[in-house]
This record gives C-alpha cells, sequence and structure tokens, in this order.
C-alpha cells in the first residue's frame, strides 16, 4: 500500500496541482483531478538551488535532485543513473540544411539508451517512496527497456506491456532484464488503456505512466536543464523536440521556465517546435489546423517509439508552441530514413526513427521558414538507432562486394 504524504520524502515536491482546474491536493499516488479530472503535475518549494550546488552534484540527473520530486538522498539507492548526456556541435548537418548554429542532444548515451531512464529513474524513486513494490508500465519499446533495467538495478519486479508487432530489437532488449513481460495483441493506446484497468486493480504495482505519472514526467526536465547548463548556463534561441504523449516537450519548456524563475539563466525569449511523423501526426495536425483539441488517430508508422494515436499532452504541446512562436511539423517514413541516414552521415549519430523524425522536421521548418536559419538551435535525438536497424536495413548496404584481391578493389573503383 501507499505511504501517507507525511512519511514519504518527495524532497521540494509540496503537492499536487491540476493543470486544468488550479485544485491542489496531498502528494500520493494520484494523476487526475478529483475536481475536474484534469492532470495533475507536481508542485514545488524549491528553497536554495544555485549554480553551484548544481554543478557540486554526481554527473547525471541527480545534480538537479533539488528541482525534483525525489529524496535528497536519491543517489544512494541503486538506479541506473541516467543523464549528463553529450551536447553534440553540429555544424556538417547544419551547414547540410542551411543553418548557423546547430546542437544535437544525443540521449543514446543513457543506460539503456534512451530518454526514457530520465523518466524511469525519476518514478522509480517516488514509487519507492509511496510505497510500491512493482515497476510497471505500458510502453511502445524504449520506456519498456528503461523500466526493465531500472526494476532490475533496484532488485525489484518489473512488469511490461508491449504492443505484439514492437520492433524485435526492443523486445530483446527488455525480455534480457528478466522481468515480467507481456506482449498485447493492438497498438499502443490498446495496450495503455490495459495498464490503467490493471492498476486499478493491483495496489502495489507502480505504473510510471499511468498512476504515478506526475512524478514520472518530471524526469523529461532534467533534458531542459542539461542543454542550458551545457550552453553555458544559457537557453537556446530554438528547440525541436519530437512528440509522442507530448509530455517530454512540455516538461523541456517547464524546466527552461524554472531556471528563469531561480535566476539561474537569463530571461529571454526562446521558440519550441515538435516533431511528428506523418503516420502518427495528431499533434501536428491540430496545429495547422488551428485547433485546440487534439483528434485521436490510429497510428501508421515506421516510427513506432512515437505512435502514440491519443497523447495525452498534445493540447499543452499546443499551448507551449503557440506561445513561444514555435510550431509542429509531421514528416513522412521515407522522409524519417532520410533523416536518420542524414544525422549518422553528417555527425556519426546514428538515431532512432523518432531521431529522424525530429531532423527531418527540423530540415522541413527550415525550408519553409518557420524556424529561424540563422538562431542557435537545439534538436534532441531520444535513441540509439540499434534498437531500429529495420527502419534503415534496405538502405543501409555494403559499397561493393569483391575478393579478396587488389585488383579486384581497383575494378570496383573505391579508391
Amino acid at each position: 500500500m501507499a505511504l501517507t504524504p507525511a512519511t514519504a520524502d518527495l524532497g521540494p515536491a509540496t503537492g499536487l496541482v491540476c493543470r486544468e482546474c488550479g485544485h491542489t491536493r496531498d502528494l500520493g499516488p494520484h494523476y487526475a483531478c478529483e475536481e475536474c479530472f484534469g492532470p495533475l503535475e507536481i508542485a514545488y518549494d524549491f528553497g536554495g538551488v544555485t549554480r553551484a550546488s548544481i554543478e557540486s552534484g554526481p554527473r547525471n540527473i541527480w545534480r538537479y535532485r533539488g528541482l525534483l520530486p525525489v529524496p535528497e538522498n536519491v543517489a544512494e539507492s541503486p538506479n541506473t543513473e541516467p543523464g549528463l548526456t553529450r551536447l553534440v556541435r553540429a555544424d556538417q548537418l547544419a551547414e547540410a540544411l542551411g543553418l548557423q548554429r546547430l546542437w544535437v542532444k544525443d540521449d543514446s548515451g543513457n543506460p539503456t539508451h534512451s530518454f526514457k531512464d530520465r523518466v524511469v529513474a525519476v518514478a522509480l524513486a517516488a514509487a519507492r517512496e509511496l510505497g510500491f513494490k512493482v515497476l510497471a508500465c505500458p510502453s511502445t519499446g524504449n520506456l519498456a527497456n528503461a523500466v526493465a533495467a531500472a526494476a532490475a538495478r533496484a532488485g525489484i519486479r518489473s512488469a511490461v506491456f508491449v504492443p505484439s508487432d514492437l520492433e524485435s530489437q526492443k523486445i530483446i532488449t527488455t525480455a534480457v532484464y528478466g522481468g515480467t513481460f507481456v506482449t498485447v495483441d493492438g497498438n499502443y493506446d490498446d495496450v495503455n488503456r490495459l495498464a490503467s484497468e490493471i492498476a486499478g486493480e493491483q495496489d502495489d504495482w507502480a505504473f510510471v505512466n499511468v498512476n504515478v505519472r506526475p512524478y514520472y514526467a518530471e524526469g523529461s526536465k532534467t533534458l531542459g536543464y542539461e542543454i542550458a547548463e551545457q550552453l553555458g548556463w544559457r537557453l537556446p534561441d530554438q528547440i525541436v523536440v519530437p512528440v509522442a504523449s507530448g509530455s517530454q516537450l512540455t516538461k523541456i519548456d517547464k524546466a527552461f521556465q524554472e531556471l528563469i524563475k531561480l535566476g539561474l539563466v537569463e530571461d529571454r525569449p526562446y521558440k519550441v517546435f515538435g516533431a511528428q511523423a506523418t503516420g502518427c501526426g495528431p499533434v501536428a495536425a491540430a496545429f495547422k489546423a488551428g485547433h485546440d483539441v487534439v483528434r485521436p488517430v490510429k497510428p501508421d508508422t515506421i516510427a513506432k517509439s512515437l505512435a502514440i494515436g491519443n497523447p495525452a499532452d498534445g493540447p499543452y504541446v499546443l499551448d507551449v508552441v503557440r506561445r513561444t512562436g514555435g510550431a509542429v511539423e509531421d514528416v513522412t517514413d521515407e522522409q524519417v530514413v532520410d533523416g536518420i541516414r542524414l544525422l549518422a552521415r553528417t555527425e556519426g549519430v546514428f538515431g532512432e526513427t523518432a531521431g529522424g523524425v525530429t531532423v527531418a522536421s527540423l530540415r522541413k521548418l527550415a525550408e519553409n521558414g518557420a524556424l529561424d536559419p540563422s538562431a542557435e538551435t537545439v534538436i534532441i535525438n531520444s535513441g540509439d538507432g540499434l534498437k531500429t536497424l529495420d527502419a534503415v536495413a534496405p538502405v543501409a548496404r555494403p559499397s561493393a562486394n569483391i575478393a579478396p584481391t587488389l585488383d579486384a578493389f581497383r575494378a570496383a573503383g573505391l579508391a
């Protein structure tokens, strides 16, 4: 059973607040407002967080523990220690796209090779404090990897549910950790619905993106914190973020706003752009139509990590991009593959399909004038291309096959 708020230590977190009506309630395993059924998020009293206190912390996301709903001693419990991934200066990609200053925040360097290690680490820390015994999730793949690994590291049970047509690489890299792993005949939205029903029956199961979602979502803020710190404590002019549920984009914006309010970065304008696949682009469609409501779709794209047809944070993505002067773009599967290859060819970064969506959307945004080519830009590569090999297998082929002779090499014209 969950602990009472009086016995749970969640650091600077002071309560939960509804994103729709502003109703507040005590900390606990709650994710929907009891007044209007809107989504809940964490409220804080940050105290004296400084650049120096952050920089003296661990070289992982726990350097930002004073800004997260986790105990002060969170780093002492076994965890995968994600974060502080590299920010790559992408001059060659910038030149290829006609941009001047471009960076790639490469989150493929996390323990299970995607940004999901960040959100799971925060969810696990909160779940421990709230008394849960099993770490669980519905997933499109990367989250399954991260939950299974984090639970194994923490010495607790995991229970993961994914669509049965998931990429084989992601199935293998989840099953290897030995937890309960269930494939479900249906798309992600079907899996998510099932997980919500199970969460209602299993009191000691923490579904990271269901009943402890408010804590889980805060882990994405660490991307924003790191980008600002790695840029010398300043915000980029514009940032392009892949959109699945939309939480990553909204939490990066939340991180930027928190850093401004705390005086850790200069208060200056920035633009936030979202990137989706055309085969699952409900937020892009709503943005382009000028709508405030996101109409659910049935996913049909190779970018399966982004294939959430009913994105929970979709309306909030629209709010952020419109408030900051950004946009939401979508790209075809063919453009996704081209984006993966372009990033690999120019910067030596092999991104998964979500990274291909982001690069291809960046190109499209630059071509249609929505994005300023002279402004400093950051894009997110959220995962490793080794997880989505099928997407590029047909086009990533050897240059030639030759006999082991010098004459054969010469004849092939490879010099």
